[in-house]
C-alpha cells in the first residue's frame, strides 16, 4: 500500500493551462452583508361560524330540537333585516347597536385615468359594540 501511495505522489499529473486570452477577470462590487430575512407567518385561520352551527349550539344549550333552533335563528335574522330596512335602530343587549346610515354623494377619482368621478349616495349598516362585548374581547 505504501508503494501505491509513493507511486501516486511520484507520478506527474497533467495540468491543462488555458491561454491567457481566454481568462476573464470579473470585478464585482462588495456586496452588502447578507441578512436572514424572516418571512412573516400567516395568522391562524379564523373560524367562521354558520347559522346552522349556531343553531346546533343553541339547541344543545337550551335542550331543544336543532330544527326548532334553526327556525328561531332564521326568524330572528329576518326580523333584524326587516327593521333595518324600515330605518329602525336595533339595540341588542350585550352585543351592541345596529343602524343604517346614509352616505352622501361624494367626489372620487378613477384609479386608471385619475379623472374625477361622482360616487352616488348609498346606505351602510353601522355596528357599535356594547361595553360588555368590548370588555369580553
Amino acid at each position: 500500500m505504501a508503494a501505491n501511495q509513493a507511486a501516486a505522489k511520484a507520478a506527474p499529473t497533467k495540468v491543462s493551462k488555458a491561454p491567457a486570452a481566454s481568462v476573464k477577470t470579473v470585478l464585482t462590487k462588495p456586496s452588502a452583508p447578507k441578512v436572514a430575512v424572516v418571512q412573516p407567518t400567516k395568522p391562524a385561520a379564523v373560524a367562521t361560524i354558520s347559522l346552522k352551527q349556531l343553531a346546533a349550539e343553541l339547541a344543545e344549550h337550551q335542550q331543544i330540537a336543532k330544527r326548532e333552533a334553526e327556525t328561531i335563528l332564521t326568524g330572528l335574522v329576518g326580523l333584524l333585516v326587516d327593521h333595518l330596512k324600515s330605518g329602525d335602530r336595533l339595540r341588542i343587549g350585550g352585543l351592541g347597536i345596529l343602524e343604517v346610515k346614509d352616505r352622501p354623494e361624494r367626489t372620487g377619482r378613477n384609479p386608471a385615468t385619475g379623472e374625477p368621478i361622482t360616487i352616488k349616495a348609498s346606505k351602510k349598516i353601522a355596528f357599535r359594540p356594547a361595553k360588555e362585548l368590548k370588555a369580553a374581547i
